[in-house]
C-alpha cells in the first residue's frame, strides 16, 4: 500500500469467475500477485451465480462437477498465493500511468496500480435488475441501493429489502441485528434462497425480530432522493402505506458490458480482440481471457479459458519483471513450485 492509499500489485484481474481464479493459480506460479475485482458479493461468476448446482461435464479430468464445486475447488487450488479480492465493486475507470503502470478505481473508491490488467469479465458485467417502480433512478445511491457496500450505513435504520433470492435471504438476516425495524418482501410465499435462509428469516418473524409481507413495492416516497415511505401492494391488490428510509430491491442480475465500453479498448461486437500468443489486446499490458475475448477459432469454454490464462501468464510476467529470466518448470517435478503450493 502507497502513502497516498493506492493499492500497489502487479497484476489486477477484473472478473472473479474460473477463468480469472485459474489466471491467480497461474501467476502466482511465477510469483506475481493479484488483486482481483467483481462486481458480485461472492466468488464465481457466472458458475455461482446463474447455475451453482448446474453439473458440467468438460472440465479435464473431472467427469462431472457443479458450477459451485468448480468454483471451490479452484479457490482451494489458489488459496497458497493469498489473492485479494474487492466484492460488491465495479471498475468503473482505468488509466495509464507515466510510469508504464496501469490504474484502476472502482465505484467504492478503491484504487489500484498494477504493471498488467486482465479483463476476465465473462460476458461483462453483472449488473442488478432495476425494479419497475415509477421514478426509482431518483433515489439510487441515496435511499435506494441495489448492493450493501457497508453494513453500518444501515445501522439504526428502517429498512426495507425486497426479493426472494440468496441476497435477499443473506442480507435480511445480516442487517437484522443492526436495523431498527427491517420489513422483508417478496410477491409470492415462497423462496429462491437456500432453505437454511428462509427457516432463519421465518424464525425472526416469529421472534418479532423482523416483518414479512407476501407483498410487491408500487411506488415510492419522499423528496430530494430520501424516502420516507413506500406504496406497497398484496397478493390480494390491496394498498397500504409503508413508512422506509432505505429500500434493498434484489432482483437479480442482467448482463452488460459495462464501463469497460468506455475502458478506450478495441472492441469488436463487446468482445476484446486478442492475439492467441498471449491473448493481449491491442493495448499493450492489457489481457482478455475467457468469454469476454474473440480471435479466429475462438471456443467460449472454460477448459478454453483455462489455457489463455497460461500463456497470458507467461506474457504478464515479462511486463512484470522486465530484468528477470522466465524459468518455465512443471508442477509435477519442481520443488520450487512444489513449496509455493504447499505440497513439499
Amino acid at each position: 500500500m502507497s502513502d497516498d492509499a493506492t493499492i500497489e500489485t502487479d497484476v489486477i484481474i477484473i472478473g472473479a469467475g474460473p477463468i480469472g481464479l485459474f489466471a491467480v493459480f497461474e501467476l502466482g506460479l511465477l510469483d506475481l500477485k493479484c488483486h482481483l475485482v467483481d462486481i458480485l458479493d461472492r466468488p464465481g461468476g457466472q458458475c455461482a451465480e446463474l447455475y451453482p448446482e448446474k453439473p458440467i461435464y468438460d472440465i479435464p479430468g473431472i467427469p462431472i462437477v457443479t458450477g459451485q464445486e468448480l468454483v471451490d475447488r479452484l479457490l482451494e487450488q489458489i488459496r497458497a498465493f493469498h489473492p485479494h479480492f474487492h466484492f460488491s465493486e465495479m471498475v468503473q475507470s482505468l488509466t495509464k500511468l507515466p510510469d508504464g503502470r496501469w490504474q484502476i478505481t472502482t465505484d467504492a473508491d478503491t484504487t489500484i496500480t498494477a504493471h498488467a490488467v486482465v479483463i476476465a469479465a465473462g460476458g461483462g458485467s453483472f449488473v442488478p435488475k432495476r425494479p419497475p417502480i415509477p421514478g426509482i433512478e431518483n433515489y439510487e445511491g441515496k435511499s435506494v441501493f441495489y448492493a450493501v457496500r457497508k453494513m453500518e450505513q444501515f445501522r439504526g435504520g428502517n429498512i426495507l429489502i425486497a426479493g426472494g433470492g440468496d441476497s435477499a435471504l443473506d442480507w435480511t438476516l445480516n442487517l437484522a441485528p443492526i436495523a431498527k425495524k427491517l420489513t422483508l418482501v417478496h410477491h409470492r410465499d415462497g423462496f429462491r434462497a437456500s432453505q437454511h435462509s428462509v427457516n432463519q428469516m421465518r424464525e425472526l418473524v416469529n421472534e418479532g425480530k423482523i416483518d414479512f409481507h407476501v407483498a410487491s413495492v408500487k411506488a415510492l416516497h419522499g423528496e430530494d432522493g430520501v424516502l420516507d415511505g413506500v406504496t406497497l401492494s398484496g397478493a390480494d391488490k390491496t394498498e397500504w402505506h409503508h413508512e422506509t428510509d432505505a429500500l434493498l430491491p434484489f432482483f437479480g442480475l442482467t448482463m452488460k458490458l459495462g464501463p469497460i465500453a468506455n475502458f478506450g479498448l478495441n472492441l469488436h461486437e463487446n468482445l476484446v480482440p486478442v492475439d492467441t500468443e498471449k491473448f493481449e489486446s491491442t493495448t499493450p499490458g492489457i489481457f482478455a481471457i475467457g468469454d469476454i475475448n474473440t480471435y479466429p477459432g475462438k471456443l467460449k469454454l472454460i477448459l478454453s479459458g483455462f489455457h489463455e490464462a497460461a500463456l497470458m501468464s507467461q506474457a504478464a510476467f515479462r511486463i512484470a519483471r522486465p530484468g528477470e529470466k522466465l524459468r518455465f518448470q512443471y508442477t509435477t517435478s519442481s520443488s520450487s513450485l512444489q513449496k509455493k503450493l504447499g505440497v513439499n
